[in-house]
């Protein structure tokens, strides 16, 4: 063999071999990439399907490059207010009726229409033609309020005849003979017999105007039992909730409910049920806890008075946060997760601190707003 033979064995010896592909081709062997999978953090099961499960080295300080061209794939660093929400189905009404029970003696002379509101002083129903009215507040009266008499229920009673107009007394706790003279006025001016105290059954108490719901007994019955039923003026939501997301809800937190013709109205949750219901529907058991959501009325409650609606809970809100798409993380071998960052033709990978996440977006630090990084496809 020739000197330049054995320099050509030699060099074909160190020299990977073309492979036979199909139909006799050569096929050069392909270097293998660095794959990249989702990582998921604690409660973003949508991680599991963005963040690369090869871990990728920061490497070198700032940051290493590791492209040499702009990925077409790309998002900018926002700075912006992230919203995880909740939609969960409820009913739209007046919340749980209550029950008034007439005073157990006399003929029911006057009844309101169902659906009618009763403010402060107007007359709830009737009996012998003697009204009785609607006071005020959330001590039920369970004594007869007379002169000597001091209470929260005496206060009370007072609040309401000055908000009446009826004057001469002191709102505190003490029925005094000032407080008698006022009630005295007060059943003059109601045709009521003067007695100048005021026994249970003699008023209907309620933390607000009230709205009639069913009436009970009729014209002519007797005002013994159930008369009617009602509930308050405010239009509530009721929400079974899934126990398991009780934790995303709180008293005050914000909801939209979205009525049957389309038509979007805003509420607040105002209680969170502590009572678990359990409920069997076609062989499957779910455990809920009633979530209450007050509405802000208008026009576009006018049309129902009950309905099936859809609620959508704002759950937790990130004010004023920089978030990326959450395709954009990547897992580093480090530990934690980076973002990989376009500066001119380049890219390296940085390091980043995740927070909330909602809507596709996760919250970040380490990376600057406007920044341009990479969203695998």
């Amino acid at each position: 063999m020739t000197e330049t033979q054995e320099d050509a064995a030699r060099h074909a010896a160190d020299t990977p071999h073309d492979e036979t592909g199909p139909l006799g081709r050569q096929v050069r062997p392909r270097r293998r990439r660095a794959v990249r999978t989702a990582a998921a953090t604690g409660g973003a099961a949508l991680l599991a399907a963005a963040v690369a499960a090869t871990a990728i080295g920061v490497g070198g300080e700032g940051g290493t490059a590791v492209a040499e061209r702009t990925p077409p794939a790309t998002a900018t660093v926002e700075r912006t207010t992230l919203t995880e929400t909740k939609e969960v189905d409820g009913t739209l009404g007046y919340g749980d009726p209550a029950t008034v029970d007439g005073r157990g003696q006399g003929t029911i002379t006057w009844l309101p229409a169902p659906g009618a509101t009763i403010t402060r002083g107007r007359a709830v129903y009737s009996a012998d033609a003697d009204r009785v009215p609607l006071l005020y507040g959330v001590t039920p009266l369970y004594r007869v309020l007379q002169n000597g008499v001091e209470g929260r229920d005496v206060r009370m009673l007072e609040q309401n005849l000055a908000k009446l107009g009826y004057d001469g007394f002191t709102v505190d706790d003490e029925f005094t003979w000032a407080t008698r003279e006022a009630v005295e006025e007060w059943q003059d001016d109601l045709g009521l017999k003067v007695t100048g105290q005021i026994a249970p059954g003699d008023v209907v108490v309620h933390d607000g105007p009230l709205r009639i719901a069913e009436l009970k007994a009729a014209l002519g019955g007797q005002a013994a039992g159930p008369v009617l039923t009602y509930t308050g003026t405010t239009r509530e939501v009721t929400v079974p909730l899934d126990v398991a997301d009780r934790h995303l809800v709180r008293k005050g937190i914000e909801a939209a409910v979205e009525l049957p013709d389309g038509a979007t109205v805003q509420g607040t949750v105002t209680s969170v049920g502590k009572v678990a219901t359990e409920t069997t529907s076609q062989d499957e058991t779910t455990t809920t806890v009633d979530v209450v959501v007050s509405v802000r009325d208008g026009d576009a409650l006018k049309t129902y008075d009950t309905a099936p609606v859809d609620v959508t809970i704002v759950s937790e809100e990130r004010a004023d946060v920089l978030v990326v798409p959450v395709g954009a993380l990547v897992a580093l071998s480090e530990g934690g997760y980076g973002v990989q960052v376009v500066e001119g033709p380049a890219t390296r990978y940085v390091a980043v601190e995740t927070g909330m996440f909602a809507d596709g977006k996760v919250e970040v630090t380490g990376v600057d707003e406007a920044a341009t990084v990479v969203v695998p496809s």
